[in-house]
């Protein structure tokens, strides 16, 4: 299978080889991947912001550099989400009504695609240790993302996947949410690690790498020992 897909912003700014893991998966998994190097962001970070005139620029960049007739994989939840539901209140009776509509229906998170799409769950991926998985706000509630990444998980050769006490709680990132109320912030980001830690496990994987950079800056910053990772990432191990 064809695909093409989308890297994130703050990835290819901050976490490169993230994406470099997604085409390893998706490659393992039998598909052709697309890549468009001129592509930049999805225009949720403005969106969110109340910028709505330049979320809608930065979109329709978007919408005029991806295909239409093939499907879009992307590693986090968030940026398809943001193509999911709110291009509806950009670009709704717009002339790019049609394109967004098709982007919808072909606009995948990359576990979402291995699971549901191709119907693969196990890569032969091999990692040894102990793991809790996050579900981010976004997975979870905008995607309904929830038993996909963890059945990819527990096929991971090596790796033993523990739930930790209230999974499916924000962990406080929320995009300018954590600028604007950075003690409420920091407080959710010292629960979520604290649940990860009593489970004993070793990393901490989600969809989502916004939440990961926010949750690991919490880590580093109280030397916490606790990984980080991106299931991109975790799934590429042994490939």
């Amino acid at each position: 299978m064809k695909v093409d897909i989308f890297i994130p912003c703050f990835i290819d700014q901050l976490r490169p080889e993230t994406a470099f893991n997604m085409i390893k998966v998706l490659e393992k998994a039998g598909c052709q991947v697309n890549y468009n190097v001129e592509q930049t962001c999805c225009g949720q970070a403005a969106f969110n912001a109340g910028f709505w005139d330049d979320a809608r620029e930065v979109a329709e960049k978007l919408l005029n550099e991806v295909s239409t007739t093939k499907n879009l994989v992307c590693p986090s939840a968030s940026c398809v989400g943001m193509m999911k539901n709110s291009y509806d209140l950009l670009f709704q009776n717009s002339s790019y009504h049609n394109k967004y509509k098709q982007l919808q229906k072909n606009a995948f998170e990359l576990s979402e695609f291995l699971v549901d799409v191709l119907k693969v769950t196990n890569l032969g991926s091999m990692l040894h240790g102990k793991a809790t998985y996050h579900d981010s706000c976004s997975a979870l509630r905008e995607c309904k993302i929830k038993t996909q990444p963890r059945e990819l998980l527990k096929n991971v050769q090596g790796l033993e996947l523990v739930e930790m006490k209230d999974n499916e709680t924000c962990c406080g990132f929320g995009g300018t949410f954590a600028v604007k109320f950075e003690p409420i912030s920091i407080s959710m980001a010292e629960q979520k690690v604290e649940n990860a830690l009593a489970t004993g496990a070793e990393y901490m994987i989600s969809t989502d790498y916004s939440c990961l950079l926010h949750l690991d800056a919490y880590i580093k910053k109280k030397n916490i020992p606790l990984k980080t990772l991106h299931i991109a990432d975790a799934l590429a191990q042994g490939l």
